[in-house]
């Protein structure tokens, strides 16, 4: 009886040599800037989290040290690729007035810092799946 040649296993790629993938997509999305997301965000409470729509909305989350002032932030993944322009960071910022909470500008910088932060993570859980 002949081997079959297509079962040699002669394709299989060498140990060490495979670079991570930049679509990883068990979820929805992809999930290094899912997991990415979570681990930046993660310190707020979240509100909705929906793997497969690539979203996470946080609940209004303030700091002891800035109780008048309190953030919401929407973290959306538009990609199935880790790209940069795979990721949209909104923020919503309010402060404390006498008649209540209402509307402020969001720091200079703020959600650009967020989105470089988790394209940061990304990449580097990107890196440690295959080099740990």
């Amino acid at each position: 009886m002949a081997p079959l040649a297509a079962c040699g296993g002669k394709d299989k790629p060498q140990p060490g040599t495979a670079e991570a993938p930049a679509r990883l997509t068990t979820i929805g999305v992809n999930a290094y800037l899912w997991r990415a997301s979570l681990d930046t965000i993660g310190f707020m409470p979240l509100s909705q989290v929906d793997s497969n729509g690539g979203v996470i909305i946080t609940d209004w989350y303030a700091t002891q040290q800035s109780p008048n002032e309190r953030v919401k932030v929407t973290v959306a993944i538009l990609d199935t690729d880790l790209r940069s322009d795979a990721i949209k960071v909104t923020a919503i910022r309010q402060t404390l007035a006498g008649s209540g909470w209402i509307d402020a500008p969001v720091r200079a910088g703020t959600v650009q810092k967020l989105e470089e932060t988790i394209l940061t993570r990304a990449r580097d859980l990107r890196r440690a799946q295959f080099s740990g």
